[in-house]
């Protein structure tokens, strides 16, 4: 235990620095749009670095690593190309039309452009989306404490299977818990100003740590020399195509192929406009600052702080497959969660520490910005717009913090039944149960709200909810989905997929979803709501 008593220092520190800030965030908050928006009086930077805090969360901080140890290149880092050229465009057509109606949920604007349906459907898409993705995304952390676990406790290698996985499951379910408890109480009273600030101090302790890592990394391999020849092709760019094979075989191996130029330009395109356009979890980071200019700067800017982080991430986990080719006997079991064994296994006491508190400041951060986000969008689509139409804005904001508290419950329950399937599933990787999960239903989320800001006349709530529903079906389809869960039930698959037909990879979900949806609903013409045409916002 002593070993890891100054690193265990290190974290405490780190927990009570970032609680006391929270809560001294909370002074002199009366109103819900103080709650939820901070009188949008953030700084452009800050709001910068708590977009960047939100989608940099545990699974980025672990998983891209491993995506460099696994392929031994650059190809993930193609995915970027497309979220700057998405952020642009989200610049472009979403942040002023949420300006000049002054949301507070990005949902009322689909109400104001469809009516109520859309609203609540849209909304409901969000809170059943963002809690499985973001409450996937907890465990993630904890796989550090339970590689420490191993580390102090050697026999604990030794156990029989069955009790080993209970044992596990304890460890996993209890670092859940703490860390979403630690996350939901500064969350829960300081609102939106404490996850913005802490946001700021945490994606400053992650990107310190990542960088010291990749330094300390280059001193024990033989510096960059030993980065570039560990490189494999494809570097960097994979066009997807492959020899022998005709149009159709090329473009069906494309979309099922999760990293490639294609991906890049499209895929990472249309998924981007879904996270940062639609997802009220970062549309919310946007819409603290003052204007709707800074709020373009400050998401764009983050598109192009994303490239660099991504390389870099990549980078390390080159790295550390250099490092145990060169100690082969230090190498871990499972390359799946190599970054955290190679923190408590390979990194001196003090700066192991000090890794593992950006580790938790990365996962601690993604989940504030979520919890904040699911509190504002229940408690103004749903606990105002259906339950309390006439509540007082004092009323609404002591509603969203017991919504907190309760998606906070929410959140560490999945976070839980996640550790479950990865401890029953130890080879999948962490990027895709991360990027995957919100593919089924944001290009539904994601259509809608095109087609109600680049139309005039086309779309209504029936149309949406018929084209929504189309939209996940068809990925469904394309996922293979329905024969997976049979599979999960009966064992058997409920049919056979002919074989022209491509199962597209995560990176592909979102656009096809997207189109489909906006196919579908521009068959149905408006319904008007309101006078004034919301396409005067653009």
């Amino acid at each position: 235990m002593s070993e890891f008593g100054l690193d265990f220092f290190i974290v405490g520190i780190y927990f009570t620095v970032i609680i006391g800030i929270g809560l001294y965030a909370s002074r002199g908050q009366k109103t819900m749009e103080s709650y939820a928006l901070g009188d949008r009086s953030m700084p452009w930077w800050a709001v910068l670095a708590s977009i960047l805090a939100s989608e940099i969360s545990a699974g980025t901080f672990l998983g891209t690593p491993g995506e460099g140890f696994a392929n031994r290149n650059f190809l993930y880092a193609q995915l970027v190309i497309g979220t700057i050229l998405a952020r642009i465009l989200v610049a472009a057509i979403f942040i002023k039309p949420f300006y000049k109606y002054n949301v507070v949920s990005i949902y009322e604007f689909l109400e104001i452009r469809f009516g109520t349906l859309t609203r609540r459907l849209a909304s409901f898409v969000f809170l059943l989306t963002r809690s499985l993705a973001s409450g996937s995304r907890i465990f993630i952390a904890a796989i550090l404490l339970v590689l420490g676990w191993e580390v102090m406790h050697p026999e604990f290698l030794t156990m029989p299977p069955a009790e080993r996985f209970r044992q596990e499951m304890i460890i996993y379910a209890g670092a859940v818990i703490l860390i979403t408890t630690l996350t939901a109480v500064y969350t829960t009273f300081g609102g939106i100003k404490a996850v913005v600030w802490t946001d700021l101090i945490q994606v400053s302790l992650m990107f310190g740590a990542a960088i010291y890592v990749f330094f300390w990394l280059l001193d024990q391999t033989g510096g960059i020399s030993a980065l570039t020849t560990s490189i494999q092709k494809p570097v960097a760019i994979d066009l997807g195509m492959r020899e022998g094979q005709s149009i159709r075989q090329s473009i069906k191996f494309i979309l099922e192929q999760e990293y490639t130029l294609w991906a890049a330009l499209l895929g990472s395109i249309f998924t981007t406009l879904a996270t940062h356009g639609t997802d009220q979890d970062m549309v919310q980071r946007m819409l603290t600052s003052k204007d709707a200019k800074r709020g373009q700067r400050a998401v764009i800017v983050s598109g192009l702080v994303d490239l660099p982080v991504v390389i870099g991430f990549l980078c390390v986990g080159i790295l550390i497959w250099k490092f145990y080719e060169l100690n082969p006997d230090r190498a871990p079991r499972n390359g799946a969660d190599i970054f955290p064994w190679f923190m408590i296994h390979d990194l001196k006491p003090g700066l192991r520490g000090l890794i593992a508190a950006g580790l938790f400041a990365t996962a601690m951060g993604s989940l504030s910005t979520a919890l904040n986000a699911l509190a504002t969008t229940f408690t103004k689509d749903w606990y105002v717009g259906v339950f309390r139409p006439q509540s007082t804005s004092r009323e609404q904001m002591k509603a969203a913090r017991i919504s907190t508290v309760v998606f906070s419950i929410i959140l560490a329950g999945i976070g839980v039944g996640t550790a479950f399937v990865k401890l029953k599933n130890p080879e999948l990787r962490i990027i895709p149960i991360v990027l995957g999960s919100f593919g089924y239903t944001y290009g539904s989320l994601l259509g809608v709200f095109l087609v109600g800001m680049l139309t005039k006349n086309r779309g209504n709530c029936g149309g949406n909810l018929i084209a929504m529903l189309t939209g996940f079906f068809v990925v469904g389809l394309l996922t293979d989905l329905p024969n997976d869960v049979w599979k999960m039930i009966s064992g058997t698959p409920l049919y056979q997929n002919p074989e022209w037909l491509p199962m597209i990879a995560f990176t592909w979900r979102i656009m096809a979803g997207t189109l489909v949806t906006v196919g579908v609903a521009l068959c149905f013409k408006r319904k008007p709501v309101l006078a004034d045409p919301i396409s005067n916002a653009i």
